[in-house]
């Protein structure tokens, strides 16, 4: 059992508004400047970014900088600010969306690869692993594997299942494919984990206030407990509707 924790902060792209190259998502689109802040406040409070393979049990104030999908801010605005305060992070990448626009070329995710940024998987099309048939299942999590190892030139030792859909089934899969980390999406510290369960994140969005951010990467007040109410409360629709039929209707209500 781990004997520490281990925050692991999931970010997506980095967008002042619309207009910025990528792939802008309203929700989930932190701004640079609020990203710069929190950087300086993990720095500022004694937080020392790692990668996964890189985790030492025991050790106080760690953290894990995640960024999913692969989008191009990742490279033109996360890397220079994690590079200007000696940080590092992993990105979860979809290995059909390099070269896409708005995402990470393959140039792109070399050169994440050589300035020490992790590149992991988030699967192969973005489709929910625990949708999909066993042999649709495995190909996702084997070709994307293959497919980001040749771009990065590195091993990809861990995977973030797209949307946190998936369990056991999934888990045991990508640990038999040679991963070492599996990521979901349930939020909390990761204090107690044990080696075979999927390491939670803690989600970061757009409106979150700097107060709210160390009051999550702390896992303390009330911002922890609101951010696991939440995330029990929407098994139940997502269960009832189906992914596909729940991820339309976010769409739907998001674009009021």
């Amino acid at each position: 059992m781990v004997d520490s924790v281990l925050p692991v902060l999931m970010y997506h792209g980095l967008h002042v508004d619309e207009s910025d190259a990528g792939r802008f998502e309203p929700v989930y689109s932190v701004t640079p400047e609020a990203f710069a802040s929190q950087l300086d406040w993990l720095r500022e409070n004694g937080y020392r970014s790692v990668r996964l393979d890189d985790f030492q049990p025991g050790q106080d104030r760690q953290v894990v900088i995640s960024f999913d999908d692969g989008d191009v801010s990742n490279f033109t605005v996360a890397l220079p600010l994690l590079a200007e305060r000696g940080m590092t992070a992993e990105c979860f990448i979809t290995s059909d969306f390099i070269g896409e626009p708005g995402m990470l070329t393959t140039q792109d995710v070399h050169a994440l690869a050589d300035a020490g940024i992790g590149v992991q998987s988030h699967g192969r099309s973005h489709r929910f692993l625990e949708d999909l048939d066993d042999d649709a299942m495995f190909a996702e999590l084997r070709d994307s594997k293959a497919r980001l190892e040749a771009a990065s030139g590195q091993p990809v030792t861990g995977i973030a299942f797209p949307g946190g859909r998936g369990g056991s089934r999934e888990r045991d899969v990508a640990l038999q494919l040679g991963y070492r980390h599996v990521l979901g999406s349930e939020p909390g510290p990761n204090r107690g984990r044990r080696a075979h369960e999927c390491y939670e994140r803690i989600a970061i969005t757009r409106d979150m206030t700097l107060d709210g951010f160390g009051a999550l990467v702390g896992w303390r007040g009330l911002r922890p407990r609101y951010a696991k109410a939440r995330f029990r409360a929407l098994r139940l629709p997502k269960r009832l509707l189906g992914n596909d039929r729940y991820q339309r209707l976010r769409a739907k209500l998001l674009t009021r």
